[in-house]
């Protein structure tokens, strides 16, 4: 199986907010740009900094319960080695979100402190939110304001429309719909959006995702594969044996695991979409464990 995913889309409604995105700029202090734990670099859109300019921003890594722990603390550093300020973030069971709060107020101090000598007291600090599909937006802001009725769903790009959300009494947040941009240059990227859920499995080949999705887990996290699908080291090591083609080898471990999990059709075969189904599901919600699919250089 070869890598030929090549995504070149943006839909017309993306091009639409990219645009309200760009107008509402004028009316915000902080830009919160939030990114999946998981695949910090594949997450951040690349035509961001030239959108929001010299505007401070802040970067939220969140779903990091998902994300291994040792990438996790090797990327905040990176982060920081960039002169950014980033922050570890859970939305689901609000790890991080008290430091999230403090960093909007320290990086608005220096501007807070100018205003109170110029006797603007009480201008609340704006912030706006911002981050491709499916990273959390709307959990990340139901928890930071302690509220349930930002219209969180499974299914990417949910929240459709402008709000403003109180989060404390300085505090105002403007969330946005999710963007995406027009044309991924290398196809990892996708890979990596397809892997977390971002990019929909209805547009790439489901069995494709999760075939890559198990090359790198064998690459990277064995253990992980072994203990959630009931595989010994032996076994793995006897299936690559079989064959010298690497792509037949991670196909063996597909069915194997296909057949550790029932999923078996007539005369023996192995259902693939079950499986393929399987896998993404159980990386998406952790079962598999703690997995970084992009380590900090």
């Amino acid at each position: 199986m070869e890598n030929s995913t090549n995504i070149n889309w943006y839909p017309g409604h993306m091009a639409k907010t990219k645009k309200q995105i760009i107008a509402d700029l004028k009316l915000i202090d902080v830009v919160i740009e939030l990114l999946d734990a998981r695949i910090p670099i594949a997450s951040q859109n690349p035509n961001l900094k030239e959108m929001i300019g010299n505007k401070k921003k802040i970067i939220i890594l969140n779903k990091c319960d998902l994300a291994d722990e040792h990438e996790n603390e090797k990327w905040i550093k990176y982060f920081e080695e960039q002169q950014e300020v980033a922050v570890l973030t859970d939305a689901n069971s609000g790890t991080g979100i008290p430091d999230v709060i403090r960093k909007i107020e320290k990086v608005m101090q220096e501007d807070r402190e100018k205003n109170f000598v110029k006797g603007r007291i009480g201008k609340s600090i704006r912030v706006m939110i911002v981050g491709i599909p499916n990273v959390g937006k709307s959990s990340f802001i139901n928890r930071i304001s302690k509220r349930t009725s930002a219209g969180v769903g499974n299914k990417p790009g949910v929240t459709k429309q402008k709000q403003w959300v109180r989060v404390s009494n300085n505090i105002e947040l403007l969330d946005t719909p999710g963007v995406l941009w027009p044309k991924f240059e290398n196809e990892q990227v996708a890979l990596n959006l397809a892997y977390i859920g971002t990019i929909k499995d209805d547009i790439l080949e489901r069995t494709e995702i999760a075939f890559y999705l198990l090359k790198f887990l064998l690459e990277n996290y064995k253990d992980n594969l072994y203990k959630r699908y009931q595989l010994s080291k032996e076994q793995v090591e006897e299936i690559m044996s079989k064959s010298e083609n690497p792509n037949e080898q991670i196909m063996e471990v597909f069915y194997e695991i296909g057949r550790k999990r029932g999923a078996i059709i007539s005369r023996g075969n192995i259902d693939e979409e079950k499986v393929a189904r399987l896998l993404l599901d159980d990386f998406r919600t952790g079962k598999i464990g703690r997995i970084s699919l992009e380590k900090a250089k």
